[in-house]
This record gives C-alpha cells, sequence and structure tokens, in this order.
C-alpha cells in the first residue's frame, strides 16, 4: 500500500475555502489539471455514493466514488472506480482544519492505494506533487496566499 500526504495552510477561513472545495463535481473550478466533470445519472454533487466522471486537461478520465462528505469537519473522501493512472484501491480525504491562530486555514490532502512496486515512486510523485499539490496551489493563488 503506497501512502501519499500534502499539507499546506491557505491565508483563508475554513469556511471560505471549504465553499470553494466542497462541491465534488466542481474541480473543474478551482483545480487547474481537470478539464471538466459530470456527476453520473443526475445525483446532486454531494450525495454520498455519486460518481463523478471526469477529464484531466491532458486527455485522461478518471471516475470517482464519493465516500464521505462532512461540512461539520470540512471534509471529503473518494475512491477512484477507473483511471488510467494504474492505480487500485486507491482511497482520497481531503480536509480542512481552522487555524485559531488569524483567519487561515490548515489543508491537508492523502491517499491509499495499490500499484506496480516499480511505479511507487512515478505515481506518488504525480499524485502528491501534481494533483494534491497542484490543487493547493490553485487555492492559494485564489486566496491571495504566497507560496
Amino acid at each position: 500500500m503506497v501512502q501519499v500526504y500534502v499539507s499546506t495552510v491557505i491565508d483563508a477561513d475554513a469556511d471560505a475555502v471549504w465553499r470553494r472545495i466542497r462541491d465534488f463535481n466542481g474541480m473543474p473550478q478551482w483545480h487547474p489539471g481537470i478539464a471538466d466533470s459530470r456527476i453520473e445519472n443526475g445525483e446532486p454533487p454531494d450525495k454520498v455514493g455519486c460518481v463523478r466522471d471526469f477529464h484531466t486537461r491532458d486527455g485522461g478520465r478518471i471516475r470517482e466514488r464519493l465516500l464521505a462528505l462532512s461540512d461539520y469537519d470540512y471534509s471529503c473522501s473518494y475512491a477512484i472506480l477507473e483511471s488510467p493512472m494504474g492505480v487500485e484501491n486507491y482511497t482520497a480525504t481531503l480536509k480542512l482544519t481552522p487555524v485559531t491562530d488569524g483567519a487561515r486555514t490548515f489543508a491537508e490532502w492523502s491517499a491509499e492505494f495499490d500499484c506496480e512496486p516499480r511505479r511507487e515512486q512515478e505515481l506518488s510523485d504525480l499524485i502528491g506533487g501534481g494533483v494534491f499539490q497542484g490543487g493547493f496551489d490553485a487555492l492559494k493563488r485564489h486566496f491571495g496566499t504566497r507560496r
């Protein structure tokens, strides 16, 4: 099992950041690597069990199922159902924690998955750097945070 963890601090309160990322179908609005997204079968994007089908900007297609969504904990968890990356048993959690010293947010994004041993580092770098850090960098730009 491969584990990836990335965290950052965003100069905005957790409510504002959560409003930006909460929509399970809204990644194209905040993540630069996502071209489009749709929720299958017309289900609401906050219904646990719904499936988002999206394309990355490089043309890859990914399907993910929402496993948990908590407005109280500012967190969501999801699993990859289909992906060109070559991962199996992939689950991830994106969580926000208010920083009590100022209107800031501690954000963390983690994943666990299985893959071919020879691809562990490559996929860890892609997911941690490209997906997770790429998303955090975009959120920081949106909220005016310096890296």
